[in-house]
């Protein structure tokens, strides 16, 4: 049985995640950390990592950008490995992660979906036989309530195409201002952002009288709780390193 501390405990994913462990019997959380403490399961509290007495195999932080270097310490401070899957963080924080990792084991994604790695990795294969004629665009869509835009999500999708082009594209966020025609050697990004859409993502490849379009759809919360705890257990007992869905999708190939 995996003991796992969550944090944002008390955000929209945090619920979900401990709905999600509820059920299943491998492991379970032993502590919650939140700015709000209202308890509404089974596992303590605490607004702050200081505070939290509680051992855990791993924690998972699904929160707020401005939390995380304090959770980093807690992990570092306590030889946690950690899974971050929290979104809309700096370069700088990212740096962050690559240098704790050199420490603990550190779990890091844009997107917990086991799908949307795959379309990431549908859309690479997409360039490469495309090649030059058909110009790229990514539209992404979700919740009113969502803050950051483009999403990270979004941005993983452009990445895992530029570097397999040799970063080659120029991201383009907003053509309102431009007077000019598209430059091919860019990716359009686009957002959208308007009532309870959990998360949708299209990337399409627009050439001359055909368009292939790559899509992934997300319906509800749980998919990211699933890859958030799937995450969890494939990193407790792991040695210092940055790992990502690509290191969990290559092991469970292995053991198929």
């Amino acid at each position: 049985m995996k003991k796992l501390i969550l944090s944002g405990a008390n955000g929209r994913m945090g619920r979900v995640i401990a709905s999600y462990v509820k059920e299943k019997p491998d492991c379970e959380i032993t502590a919650g950390l939140d700015l709000n403490t209202t308890v509404y399961d089974d596992f303590p509290i605490f607004d702050s990592p200081a505070k939290c007495n509680m051992k855990a195999d791993c924690i998972i932080d699904f929160s707020h950008p401005s939390a995380l270097s304090p959770i980093l310490e807690y992990a570092v401070h306590t030889s946690t490995p950690i899974v971050v899957a929290t979104t809309g963080l700096s370069d700088e924080q990212i740096a962050l992660l690559r240098k704790t990792s050199e420490i603990i084991p550190v779990f890091f994604s844009f997107n917990m979906s086991l799908g949307v790695n795959l379309l990431a990795e549908l859309a690479k294969k997409a360039v490469a036989v495309l090649g030059d004629d058909f110009d790229i665009e990514i539209v992404e869509k979700h919740h009113n309530q969502k803050i950051d835009a483009p999403s990270g999500t979004a941005l993983m999708l452009a990445d895992a195409i530029n570097h397999a082009e040799s970063d080659r594209f120029l991201y383009r966020y907003d053509r309102h201002s431009l007077r000019q025609k598209r430059d091919p050697n860019e990716i359009g990004i686009h957002s959208i952002r308007g009532g309870t859409i959990v998360g949708e993502h299209e990337v399409i490849f627009a050439g001359k009288d055909e368009i292939v379009t790559l899509t992934h759809t997300a319906m509800s919360k749980e998919i990211f709780a699933t890859g958030a705890v799937n995450a969890a257990l494939f990193l407790a007992g792991r040695l210092a390193g940055l790992y990502d869905m690509g290191d969990l999708v290559g092991m469970q190939n292995s053991v198929e």
